[in-house]
């Protein structure tokens, strides 16, 4: 986060292809100090980051998270991946968020 507000760039890690769990947990965890901090454009970045990363796995964590920090368009999102299909909607509501 502070590299954010000092040089207004994005962590490079948010990037990173080949670790997409850890860049989802580093977008949650920046996306709420951001909230926090009132970093909006940050928070806008990891909100886009998480809305493309939506998975079973992570559905229920995110659509808690875009609620508790007002993420209207990520809420949205994970709201339509879990209404996706009604198979979806069990195996979200199987995991532990």
């Amino acid at each position: 986060m502070l590299r954010f507000v000092y040089t207004d760039v994005a962590p490079p890690e948010l990037d990173d292809n080949e670790e997409p769990a850890a860049v989802t947990t580093m977008a949650q965890h920046l996306l709420a100090a951001a909230d926090r901090y009132g970093l909006d454009r940050l928070k806008l970045i990891c909100e886009a980051k998480l809305a493309a990363c939506v998975e079973v796995a992570t559905a229920a964590t995110t659509l808690a998270l875009a609620e508790q920090h007002g993420c209207a368009l990520l809420k949205a999102k994970c709201v339509d991946f879990v209404n996706g299909s009604p198979e979806t909607l069990d195996a979200v509501l199987a995991t532990e968020g």
